[in-house]
C-alpha cells in the first residue's frame, strides 16, 4: 500500500462532516474502524506484485550487507572494490595454475567388465536370462560367448578392453562369410547396452543362431603365394 493510500484512509477515518471540533475515539474502535478501512481493495491496486516484493525484499539485503561490509572495510568504498579485486585476482590465478577441470571419465565400452569366464559359462548364463525373459542381458551374454569362443580358438586375439565393434571388425577378417553378421550382433549389443534399447526374443534369437553357426565355421586362410622358379 502506498503513502498516499494510507493518507487518504486516514483522512476518510478523520472526517466528520457535522463536527469541526477534534474527533476523540476510544483506541479498539478506532484500531478495528481503521483495520475495515485499509482493508478496501482501492488502497491496495498500487502495491507491487509478491515477485516485485520478493526482488525489492533481497536487493534491501544485498544493498544493507554491502553497506555494512563498507563500513567496516578500511577506505570504505574503495577499499571494499579493492579486495573483491584482489579475490577475483586470486581465484584466476588459481585456476590458471590448477589448469582445466577434469571432466568425469566416460563410461568404458570394453566388452568384458567382470572377471574372465569361458564361453560356456557365458552361454550358459544367456540362457538362464533367456529363460527368465531377460533378453537385454541374454543378448549380451551370447554375444560375450561368442567373442570368447573365438578367442579360444585362436580366431581372435585375446583383448581384455576390446569393444565389441572391434572385436566384430577382427572376427570378420577371420570369417568374412559371417562379417556382416558380426558386425549387427555388435551394433544389437552397443544398442542395449550404451543406448538404452531393450534387448527382444528376436534379437537373442539371432544371437544364438550366430553363436552356433560361427562354432560350425571355417576360417578363410589366405592363400600363400609362391615366387616364380627361373
Amino acid at each position: 500500500m502506498t503513502t498516499g493510500g494510507i493518507t487518504v484512509a486516514l483522512g476518510r477515518l478523520m472526517a466528520r462532516p457535522d463536527d469541526d471540533g477534534p474527533v476523540r475515539i476510544p483506541r479498539v474502535p478506532a484500531r478495528e474502524a481503521a483495520e475495515r478501512e485499509l482493508s478496501d481493495p482501492r488502497y491496495h491496486q498500487h502495491d507491487p506484485n509478491p515477485v516485485q516484493r520478493a526482488l525489492n525484499w533481497f536487493w534491501n539485503h544485498v544493498d544493507a550487507l554491502f553497506q555494512a561490509a563498507a563500513g567496516v572495510t578500511p577506505g570504505g568504498w574503495t577499499g571494499l572494490l579493492v579486495i573483491v579485486a584482489v579475490v577475483v585476482l586470486l581465484l584466476v590465478a588459481l585456476r590458471l595454475r590448477l589448469g582445466a577441470i577434469r571432466r568425469t571419465p566416460a563410461p568404458s565400452r570394453a566388452l568384458f567388465a567382470d572377471a574372465p569366464r569361458t564361453a560356456a559359462e557365458h552361454r550358459a548364463a544367456a540362457d538362464r536370462y533367456a529363460i527368465e525373459g531377460h533378453w537385454s542381458h541374454a543378448v549380451q551374454e551370447r554375444l560375450r560367448a561368442i567373442v570368447l569362443s573365438l578367442e579360444e580358438r585362436v580366431l581372435l586375439t585375446p583383448g581384455p578392453g576390446r569393444t565389441a565393434d572391434e572385436a566384430a571388425t577382427e572376427a570378420g577378417r577371420a570369417l568374412p562369410s559371417h562379417a556382416e553378421r558380426l558386425r549387427a550382433a555388435a551394433r544389437a549389443f552397443d544398442d542395449i547396452t550404451y543406448g538404452g534399447h531393450p534387448g527382444t526374443a528376436d534379437a537373442y534369437a539371432l544371437m544364438s543362431a550366430l553363436d552356433t553357426d560361427l562354432q560350425q565355421a571355417k576360417p578363410h586362410l589366405p592363400t600363400p603365394t609362391t615366387g616364380s622358379r627361373q
